[in-house]
């Protein structure tokens, strides 16, 4: 019996002058409203990171991005709410709070930003500039 594989949504995303597909996104809910939060320890695992904002009741989801190669953090995270009053909430009184061992900078995602989907959409909608005599 053949086993069903549920398919990730790949995303094209381009940053830094590079283009590259990116199923990872495919487990984040899409309308959601994410934190970016950087300066983690490498001790700050998805669980601590998840229990450091638990108090906010529409948490979603998060994950610590790490090196595919030696699995150590990169120092950086990301944070979902479903609520974007618990994300302005959580924002500011959480901003230079401690998650493990150092002080966290938070600031909102650009991941949407970094779709080539969403970058053509807005250049499209863009009027072009007149001059005025």
């Amino acid at each position: 019996m053949a086993s069903k594989k549920k398919d990730k949504a790949t995303l094209v995303r381009q940053a830094a002058g590079e283009t590259w597909e990116d199923s990872s996104l495919g487990d984040w809910d899409q309308n959601d409203f994410r934190l970016f939060a950087g300066d983690l320890g490498n001790e700050v695992t998805d669980e601590i990171l998840y229990n450091a904002f638990a108090k906010y009741p529409s948490i979603q989801k998060t994950r610590v991005v790490r090196d595919k190669r030696s699995g150590k953090s990169k120092g950086f995270g990301f944070i979902s709410f479903k609520n974007a009053d618990d994300f302005v909430k959580a924002w500011r009184e959480m901003n230079g709070k401690y998650v493990g061992n150092r002080p966290v900078k938070l600031r909102k995602s650009t991941w949407k930003d970094r779709n080539m989907e969403t970058k053509m959409k807005k250049e499209k909608d863009r009027t072009p500039y007149t001059k005025r005599r």
